[in-house]
């Protein structure tokens, strides 16, 4: 939790506050002025409090570009309205009685809903990788008809060369290597039978968790 404010008594009630919940994030506090050039990945979501003049647009663009959730609380009793048009991701909470235990309840909710869309995105993700390792082990497998097709061809004439007892030894030492090499790589090409029912099923479960991890995200 990012926690941008020029009052060091907003970081301390926010920060305080938390520490009664049972799940309390960690939290990194920034002043205005450095708030600027800042990584993305530091935060899930950010809380904007007091800052001093003519600071808050500059705060506001510099965390635009990381997309996370951003929760403004101000005193004003309305936000002006080219800044929420500039910025229409941007919650607004009023600094009013109780306001503390709105902003948990807000970020709290928001936090989950950040860390549900992200389960998702992994769900997907793994989907993914299966389709695609799935459309390599089809392609393995098409391949394996035609190169054992090839290789009967190469066992076959192999063994009729051998067969002609005229054949000089040298020659028939090279044709007994062709033809070891071929029997070698026909037994690799018959353990695909079993990869074949393997990926299947891998496939088969795979799609099933990932589905069941989207379904468990979305609620």
């Amino acid at each position: 939790m990012l926690i941008v404010s020029d009052d060091r008594d907003f970081s301390g009630a926010v920060t305080g506050r938390w520490q009664a919940e049972r799940d309390t994030p960690s939290f990194t506090l920034m002043t205005g002025d450095l708030c600027r050039g800042l990584d993305p990945e530091t935060h899930d979501a950010a809380v904007v409090g007091p800052l001093r003049r003519n600071r808050l647009s500059g705060v506001l663009q510099a965390l635009e570009p990381a997309g996370k959730p951003v929760l403004l609380v101000c005193e004003e009793n309305r936000t002006p309205r080219a800044l929420r048009d500039s910025h229409p991701r941007l919650m607004v909470l009023r600094h009013y009685d109780g306001w503390l235990e709105a902003l948990v309840l807000i970020l709290r909710e928001t936090l989950r809903r950040c860390e549900a869309q992200e389960r998702m995105q992994r769900a997907e993700q793994s989907l993914a990788e299966v389709q695609g390792q799935a459309i390599l082990g089809e392609f393995i497998l098409e391949m394996r008809h035609g190169l054992n097709n090839a290789l009967t061809s190469v066992l076959g004439n192999s063994e009729l060369l051998l067969s002609d007892s005229g054949m000089g030894a040298a020659a028939r030492s090279q044709l007994e290597t062709i033809r070891n090499m071929s029997l070698r790589m026909h037994e690799v090409l018959q353990r695909f039978s079993s990869l074949e029912k393997e990926l299947k099923v891998a496939e088969s479960q795979a799609e099933k968790d990932a589905r069941q991890k989207a379904k468990a995200a979305r609620v």
